[in-house]
């Protein structure tokens, strides 16, 4: 079956192809249309369809819409609850006709498709869909956990061979999402989008309110939670978005960020009692909290944890086409890297860089250029094959810098225009991870659990280090990423050093670059010193053509 899936509800439209239960493409919306998060200032902006999106993975696979067997759309509004405590009837009203017309939205955006293949797909079925089908645990227990679907925050659940068993789900108001939205919010940060800010405030200060938090977020024993109503002015003022962070706006962000953990480990340890299973693939935007998640899987009953990269509402994009295929009866092929997105040949990067009229050099090894310059303590832009899909760079779209130089995280956050709090995260090769990390589970591909960097290593690499001695690393594996391993190598090579420190290449309010036109824009309005394109390099002050 050719399966499109669907992302365009709430936020992250998306979208993503699978054919005969392989996964072909996936790709945001904001790539495209270059709108953070698929949003504009108007009031339905978070409803935008993922129509650049869909199209590119059409074209990707050589298809039209009218050889689609279905689209699986990730929200199913049938199952909605207006009725349901603290939900707005009227925007629910609105989202749910909004989603019943999406098959003509979709037919409109997509000429040719058929409006009667669109399938809805239950929203947690198609972030389990995304953990528990896509990744390479086989049969597991899944957990999925984020603001909200139709009318519930969380679902619990195991798949046997390809099909999900759901044991619990979390009716709303009580979501874990919500309140970590909610906290994103007061502490003057946009909800839905800047999460992961919180999570790394939470690093500078002690849980001094959780006490209130283990009465106010309950998990009940039987894969449920409670959430009691939350006057956030009790801890800290409201923080407008251009002020001073406060002690006690951190203080509260670990104490939030503390119960949230305990209460996971609280959920999964019921689901594994459950289940009996002994592997765990999660996915929702709660399994975004990397924090949260080497915790788990450190402290929690689960012998294996896997994490979806793109675990936000884009991912449920794939999960919803995964969720079809299989109920379908498709075996389906687990995804083995998060580079589902676009690319260019080495003769369209040039084509461009010609007519742009830009200076560039095509060297012998461009991985060893980069390591010279950034021996040299150069900043990098490093473009390279298929874009990564979801939120974190992985080496395809990627700033690079010294690991050595303390300054290099203030510098690269600066670079983006970005808060100095943020930490940026080392990029080192899976064999030579051991030497540099503990308790985090390794290898770790994707950059979703933290570690604590080794004594020995944290004065030597202090870029790489965050406030409390953790660091987000990505192991890159020489088979699956030869490219990048060579750089590894060559910068080593130079400085004795096995790893660099990788941020995501875009500036602040910006999505991640995806084009080489994106690439040049980002280059040309920020402090970087060389640009690597594919096989070519482009220096901050020309160079050979």
């Amino acid at each position: 079956m050719r399966i499109l899936g669907i992302n365009a509800v709430f936020h992250d439209p998306a979208a993503a192809l699978v054919v005969d239960g392989r996964i072909v493409a996936a790709a945001e919306e904001e790539r495209f249309s270059r709108r953070k998060h698929g949003k504009r200032p108007v009031p339905f902006s978070a409803w935008e369809q993922p129509e650049l999106a869909a199209a590119w993975c059409l074209r990707h696979a050589g298809l039209t819409p009218a050889d689609l067997d279905a689209v699986a759309y990730s929200y199913d509004p049938s199952l909605v609850d207006h009725a349901l405590p603290g939900v707005d009837a009227k925007w629910e009203h609105l989202r749910t006709t909004f989603a019943l017309r999406a098959p003509q939205f979709l037919r409109t955006a997509l000429p040719g498709l058929d409006p009667e293949v669109v399938r809805f797909v239950p929203h947690h079925e198609a972030h389990a869909a995304s953990a528990g089908l896509a990744g390479p645990l086989g049969d597991c227990a899944v957990l999925t956990l984020d603001g909200r679907g139709e009318s519930t925050s969380a679902l619990a659940g195991e798949y046997v061979d390809g099909q999900l068993r759901v044991h619990a789900t979390q009716t709303l108001p009580h979501s874990l999402g919500l309140v970590y939205e909610d906290l994103t919010e007061h502490l003057g940060f946009h909800r839905s989008s800047d999460e992961y800010k919180v999570m790394a405030l939470a690093s500078y200060a002690k849980p001094t309110f959780l006490p209130d938090f283990a009465e106010l977020v309950r998990s009940t024993g039987d894969g449920h939670v409670e959430v009691d109503p939350i006057d956030w002015q009790r801890w800290a003022p409201r923080r407008a978005p251009d002020a001073e962070i406060e002690e006690v706006h951190a203080q509260l962000a670990a104490s939030v960020q503390a119960r949230l953990e305990e209460v996971l480990l609280d959920l999964a340890g019921w689901l594994h009692r459950r289940t009996g299973r002994d592997r765990l693939a999660m996915a929702g935007g709660v399994a975004l909290n990397c924090v949260a998640n080497t915790r788990l899987a450190a402290a929690g009953p689960f012998r294996e944890v896997w994490v979806q990269p793109a675990a936000g509402d884009a991912g449920t994009a794939l999960g919803a086409a995964l969720h079809v295929a299989a109920a379908h009866g498709e075996p389906i092929e687990p995804m083995t890297g998060a580079d589902l997105g676009r690319e260019w040949s080495d003769a369209e990067v040039e084509a461009l860089l010609r007519t742009a009229d830009v200076r560039y050099e095509r060297p012998d090894d461009v991985a060893d250029v980069a390591a010279e310059a950034l021996a040299r303590d150069e900043a990098v832009g490093w473009f390279q094959g298929r874009s990564e899909f979801g939120p974190r760079a992985l080496g395809h779209r990627s700033l690079l810098a010294h690991p050595g130089h303390a300054a290099n995280a203030e510098r690269l956050n600066d670079i983006k225009g970005r808060e100095q709090f943020r930490p940026v995260a080392p990029m080192t090769l899976a064999e030579r991870a051991g030497e540099l990390f503990s308790r985090g589970p390794l290898p770790s591909p994707y950059m979703l659990f933290v570690h604590d960097v080794a004594p020995d290593w944290q004065d030597r690499v202090p870029a790489a280090v965050h406030v409390d001695g953790t660091a987000r690393p990505q192991t890159v594996d020489r088979e699956r990423e030869p490219l990048l391993a060579r750089l590894l190598d060559r910068f080593h090579e130079r400085t004795g050093l096995p790893t660099l420190v990788n941020t995501s290449f875009n500036t602040a309010g910006r999505p991640m670059v995806d084009s080489p036109v994106d690439a040049l824009e980002c280059f040309g309005s920020s402090a970087i010193d060389l640009l690597v394109l594919g096989p070519f390099a482009v220096r901050r002050h020309g160079g050979a053509r």
